[in-house]
């Protein structure tokens, strides 16, 4: 197949969405299908021989005016759709998903007429501009990795000011999402637990969306035995993300004496929610942050400082600091919530899982886990081994050309019927 594999953020650094992109890309170009991905910036890192087509974006929303206009040239603010960004921006709304897609379909035609994709896989993005191209004849199919709505719940649930709940909705494209999701060819998404909120929150069937699991690289992600252990539990993951836990982990941790954390997230702002908290429970001593963006090979050895890593979220649509660390040959200690039971298993074999937002029932976990050292290494021995037979990128990629040759038959059905 020809494919057109859309991410309007692509880098493997911004969030899992990025991870999903380069892997997807290398597997089915692996596999002998011509793939091309078309992104918008941070840019995705790709071989070679995987084209890559940028869809460029002056990231007049991500800064404050006057320090845009220190690094960029005003004169591109006179292009209609900057201006829009630049206007919808200083009221709070997160413009880059709707942008993308106008942008994306003022080159398709250009694009197309090129490389004749024979079916378009966009990565959430669920613009206007996706329409578009279905409409000229190019079958779309979309993974929802789980519905925004529940980011904008987390918010609510943090804040409940109506202030902040209109900042949020305004924020998030919602109204555009539930209206392109259900008129595209097909839905895809990650989990069972994301095909049940995408039937709530978009309406779409729960039989009519497709579950394919993410892959995680096991050959990346493994365990370090000669890495030293600096800390009794890992947390990796954005902290500011509301719907991430970090509150309950350390609620949990100032019930436990002498525990130690590790936080890694190169976004801390300096009076967000770690130093914050952090202060609030008394923990300077006993809770370490890595704030640096980390290349690939560092996130590896950071998993193996750890004795146990969790993941108290309270929402996943799948949970990748899960499956890394249990690639890692970590126990994890996560929330009964969203895709984490699939992802962790619920036989207790490979991490255990807590109620959500229960800090008595995390700290208790934590301390059995830890008091008993020889369970914790056969639990990550066991973590390990269901990523090895579970989660493979080849069989995410290999499943998603399943859908996509079924997409096609139904759609080539219609033409010849009509």
């Amino acid at each position: 197949m020809r494919i057109a594999l859309l991410t309007y953020r692509g880098n493997m650094y911004c969030g899992g969405q990025g991870i999903y992109t380069a892997y997807l890309a290398r597997e089915w170009k692996k596999a002998g299908h011509e793939v091309h991905v078309i992104a918008g910036p941070p840019l995705p890192d790709l071989p070679d021989d995987i084209p890559l087509h940028v869809i460029p974006n002056e990231n007049v929303f991500g800064l404050p005016l006057k320090e845009w206009a220190r690094q960029r040239d005003a004169r591109a603010l006179l292009s209609p759709v900057n201006l829009w960004e630049l206007g919808v921006s200083r009221i709070g709304v997160f413009p880059e998903m709707q942008s993308f897609g106008l942008r994306l379909f003022l080159r398709w035609k250009e694009l197309h007429e090129k490389h004749r994709f024979d079916i378009v896989f966009d990565n959430q993005c669920l613009s206007w501009g996706l329409l578009g191209i279905r409409a000229l004849g190019v079958p779309v199919v979309s993974v929802i990795h789980h519905p925004l709505h529940i980011d904008r719940e987390a918010d609510f649930a943090v804040d409940p000011r109506l202030i902040k709940k209109v900042k949020r909705t305004l924020y998030f494209p919602l109204f555009m999402q539930q209206q392109v999701a259900p008129r595209l060819d097909r839905i895809v998404t990650v989990s069972e637990a994301s095909r049940r909120e995408i039937e709530r929150y978009f309406g779409i069937r729960s039989k009519d969306i497709a579950v394919v699991y993410n892959g995680t690289d096991a050959e990346i992600f493994r365990p370090f035995p000669e890495v030293p252990k600096q800390t009794d539990l890992i947390f990796v993951g954005r902290t500011e993300d509301r719907k991430k836990g970090i509150g309950t982990l350390l609620e949990a941790l100032s019930l436990l004496p002498d525990v130690t954390l590790k936080i890694v997230d190169g976004r801390i702002p300096p009076h967000g929610l770690v130093p914050t908290l952090v202060k609030r429970f008394g923990l300077e001593q006993r809770v370490k942050v890595n704030g640096h963006f980390l290349e690939l090979p560092d996130l590896v050895r950071e998993y193996s400082t750890g004795r146990i890593a969790v993941v108290p979220s309270f929402f996943e649509g799948f949970g990748f600091p899960a499956s890394e660390a249990m690639a890692c040959g970590l126990p994890v200690i996560a929330n009964a919530a969203g895709a984490l039971p699939e992802v962790v298993g619920t036989d207790g074999s490979a991490g255990r899982l807590v109620p959500p937002r229960d800090p008595r029932a995390l700290a208790d976990a934590i301390s059995e886990i830890l008091a008993e050292p020889e369970r914790a290494a056969e639990m990550g021995r066991a973590a390990r081994e269901r990523v090895l037979n579970v989660f493979s990128w080849s069989d995410a990629a290999a499943g998603l050309i399943d859908v996509f040759g079924d997409v096609l038959l139904t759609t080539r059905s219609r033409s010849r019927a009509a």
